[in-house]
């Protein structure tokens, strides 16, 4: 089931992916994820409006070094600004650059932007054209549908092989459903069988027995791992069939770089919300939970993190 991929001649190691995920995805997060086994991985969605106006912030979230391949996911609805945004320097260190329209968070939907653009068909195919001509990769990751009664993965599919995309990545779930319920295999597969660029399956992926349900229900070229990633980034490790390190070393290492890169108030709030999700379930997790919110500094975060994740 694990496999070499390539993608308009781009060469991933396997076909496990690290999802899109918006807040989390920061660039420390990323080379974890790749040094446990993924094979490709996504930064948080980036509005190409925030490039266009030279955010510094927006910029932030591009940061990167030289892993590779790299992808950065982009998103907006004017076709002229997106295409700008794949075509400017902060950009250019990415190999591939992916389309959001699947995000189905109301402020990112009212203004027409993520899986507003399922409703939008023909303005989709312009924004995912314009990008395409920029020269660089172009991938789209879509919801099944706004919602059960109008699933178009199939159609959508073939609108953005046919408007230049190289992949696209399909969430198991129609826009209404958010998160919740099992992914949708039938729709999934219906998108596979529809294009002839690689299909990545993704939702409800916690473990070697899911990749391998949804591969064998959906035909699809590999998957892509969002909120298991949040809770045990071994989850990687796991499905490459690599042996991983504890907890305690990924967390100190991850809030080492994230202080070197962001600086130590980034690192403080970041840091005790990962930890947050590496502890639960743990026995007293409401307690560390509580202790990890109250930390002020790097120190006492690490203190902590020693503490719960101790050996």
């Amino acid at each position: 089931m694990i496999c070499e991929l390539n993608i308009a001649g781009m060469a991933c190691p396997n076909n496990v992916m690290l999802a899109p995920l918006a807040g989390y995805t920061n660039y420390p997060f990323r080379t974890m994820c790749m040094r446990l086994g993924a094979g490709l991985t996504f930064t948080e969605m980036v509005s190409a409006k925030g490039l266009a106006y030279r955010s510094e912030e927006t910029k932030k979230l591009l940061l990167c070094g030289e892993e590779s391949p790299k992808a950065a996911q982009i998103f907006g609805s004017d076709p002229a600004i997106m295409r700008a945004a794949c075509e400017s320097e902060d950009l250019a260190p990415f190999d591939l650059i992916d389309i959001n329209m699947g995000c189905p968070m109301p402020k990112v939907v009212k203004n027409g932007d993520g899986s507003a653009l399922m409703e939008n068909f023909p303005l989709a195919e312009k924004v995912i054209a314009a990008c395409a001509k920029s020269g660089k990769r172009i991938s789209v990751k879509f919801r099944i549908g706004v919602d059960e009664a109008h699933k178009c993965a199939a159609e959508f599919a073939r609108l953005c092989e046919g408007a230049g995309a190289c992949m696209i990545e399909v969430p198991g779930r129609p826009r209404a459903k958010v998160y919740a319920g099992a992914p949708d295999f039938a729709e999934i597969a219906a998108a596979k069988n529809a294009v002839n660029i690689p299909v990545i399956a993704n939702g409800g992926i916690w473990n070697g027995a899911d990749m391998e349900k949804m591969l064998a229900r959906t035909g699809a070229d590999g998957v892509m791992i969002a909120r298991a990633a949040l809770y045990r980034p071994q989850v990687f490790a796991d499905l490459a069939g690599w042996s991983a390190p504890s907890m305690r070393e990924l967390f100190a290492r991850q809030l080492a770089e994230t202080r070197q890169f962001y600086g130590e108030r980034f690192a403080v709030v970041f840091m005790r919300k990962m930890a947050a999700f590496y502890c639960k379930g743990a026995k007293g997790a409401a307690e560390y939970k509580r202790r990890l919110f109250a930390a002020q500094t790097t120190e006492e975060v690490a203190a902590l993190a020693d503490e719960i994740f101790g050996e």
